[in-house]
């Protein structure tokens, strides 16, 4: 469940439980917040595993679809495509798209570069008032 927390969360949390808590009952707060933890999660492989003895092979038959589902929301719109539409064959799909060889040419000539010329010594800058 908190696969995805890291220590900068972790601590982080201790930090705001401190101040809000305070150094007396945070680690009261803590423990109890890792028993109810554990004992969901007993609950929860308890009901799996309850469920697995009492639909026998029939629980597998329940697996199969989200497993397949599973497999569907990973894969990407041409994979899904291309696994029901063409049965996973998607040759002709490479060879048609694929772009031929091109020729070699020369690069395309750049346009020169404005040529700029110097101001006389003592003229002001120009001041364009639009574009400041």
């Amino acid at each position: 469940m908190f696969a995805n927390v890291g220590w900068g969360e972790m601590l982080l949390l201790v930090v705001i439980g401190l101040v809000i808590l305070g150094p007396e009952r945070l680690p009261g707060a803590i423990r109890w917040t890792s028993n109810t933890m554990r004992q969901a999660r007993d609950y929860i492989s308890g009901a799996t595993s309850q469920l697995r003895e009492d639909l026998g092979p029939e629980f597998e038959d329940f697996r199969q679809p989200l497993s397949e589902l599973q497999k569907l929301r990973g894969m990407t719109p041409r994979a899904a495509l291309t696994k029901h539409l063409l049965d996973g064959d998607d040759s002709w799909i490479n060879d048609a798209f694929q772009s031929p060889e091109k020729p070699h040419s020369a690069p395309p000539p750049q346009p020169a570069p404005p040529k700029i010329e110097p101001l006389p010594p003592g003229t002001p800058a120009p001041f364009d008032a639009d574009a400041t």
